[in-house]
């Protein structure tokens, strides 16, 4: 991975030659400016990491339109570090407006559509609406079971967020099954002690115990 770091000091001197020769709004500006919010985010300055996120999806709403590619990348982004800063709200609504914007622009399948997809779940979940978030994981689920095959990583996270769904409305059957399946799939493509299978035996284990099959208490994902 590299030490983040290093990666924002360097990032952050190219931000500043690039701003001088080329201008605010030049896109090779814009892309730099995007890789140091991104190093900003992994060093936990999600405050400087949304701002610059902020001015960047901006120039590039400008620039490209709200529907190009790499300002639909920057509003995903943006909504990230303002879950980070405490924008919960913000982020849902920039969440829903991208995936609409994905969904005419790149289509219903698009790996990015399918990442909005996901991402929007996430927030719904979070907010008790089990229901929608369902709708979307279950959209997520199909999608990248066509696209990326039934063992991809992404794959099996939508199918361990859908389980969760369906754990919270009550349809322990249907989690118990989903999770089921995932386990057995993260233990063959990921091995035992992957933390992502070690979820999906915690996850397993709730819905048996619901189901009165036993198993410890406590819910990831």
């Amino acid at each position: 991975m590299g030490d983040p770091e290093q990666a924002r000091a360097l990032d952050e001197e190219t931000l500043a030659r690039r701003r001088r020769v080329l201008g605010d709004d030049h896109p090779d500006t814009l892309s730099t400016a995007n890789n140091l919010a991104v190093d900003l985010y992994q060093v936990g300055d999600y405050e400087g990491a949304r701002a610059l996120d902020e001015d960047t999806l901006a120039r590039r709403r400008r620039t490209l339109g709200d529907d190009h590619p790499h300002t639909l990348s920057s509003a995903n982004n943006l909504a990230i570090n303002l879950r980070r800063v405490g924008d919960p709200e913000r982020a849902r609504a920039l969440d829903e407006d991208t995936l609409a914007r994905r969904r005419r622009v790149l289509g219903e399948d698009h790996p990015d559509t399918l990442a909005s997809a996901s991402k929007l779940a996430n927030d719904l979940r979070q907010v008790g609406d089990h229901e929608g978030a369902r709708v979307l994981d279950e959209e997520a689920l199909a999608g990248r079971r066509r696209k990326l095959g039934e063992d991809h990583p992404d794959t099996l996270h939508s199918a361990n967020n859908l389980a969760v769904d369906l754990y919270h409305l009550g349809d322990h059957e249907g989690a118990c099954a989903l999770d089921e399946d995932t386990l057995e799939r993260r233990r063959r493509t990921l091995g035992e002690d992957h933390p992502d299978t070690r979820t999906s035996e915690s996850n397993l284990a709730i819905n048996r115990r619901k189901l009165g099959r036993g198993g410890p208490a406590g819910v990831s994902g």
